[in-house]
């Protein structure tokens, strides 16, 4: 198993990947992009066990890219949001996502990324293809794509 640090890298690459260098780590991260919040929906999306998702999300939230916020006090429970620092992720995450979609997606991307202002569709730059705005993570909308799996019970 690989250490989760690279005390003798000197590289902000190496440095990144002791954040978010995880397999799920990055797709909890993904899935609060795409809007979930709390542990359950998080759980029921990505399939995890429970506790390495309470694990990967106490790393996010000590790490500075989650923060939690109460929505219920009995019994408390906790949503996790992304933070500034989370936030600053989005680039990183999208380009895995277009890569993915050109060089892993034979059925075409699972999901559209729009531009929340005007419908057009993001290019690789984070550029909407329609008005030509420069696009933050706060400015996407992700739609259903061609490359979406949608399970014969719910078609």
């Amino acid at each position: 198993m690989l250490n989760r640090t690279y005390e003798n890298q000197v590289c902000s690459i190496a440095r990144a990947l002791e954040f978010v260098g995880e397999r799920w780590t990055i797709l909890i991260v993904r899935d609060a992009f795409l809007g979930v919040r709390r542990f359950d929906d998080f759980q029921r999306s990505l399939g995890i066990a429970r506790n390495v998702l309470a694990d990967r999300l106490d790393r996010l939230v000590e790490a500075g890219i989650f923060e939690r916020r109460p929505y219920q006090d009995r019994p408390p429970r906790y949503e996790y949001r992304l933070t500034e620092r989370g936030l600053d992720l989005h680039p990183v995450i999208f380009s895995l996502m277009k890569w993915g979609d050109k060089h892993a997606a034979p059925n075409g991307p699972p999901r559209l990324t729009l531009h929340r202002g005007c419908g057009g569709e993001i290019d690789d730059y984070l550029t909407c293809s329609k008005c030509g705005a420069r696009v933050t993570a706060r400015q996407v909308e992700a739609r259903p794509g061609p490359g979406l799996e949608v399970p014969a019970a719910q078609a």
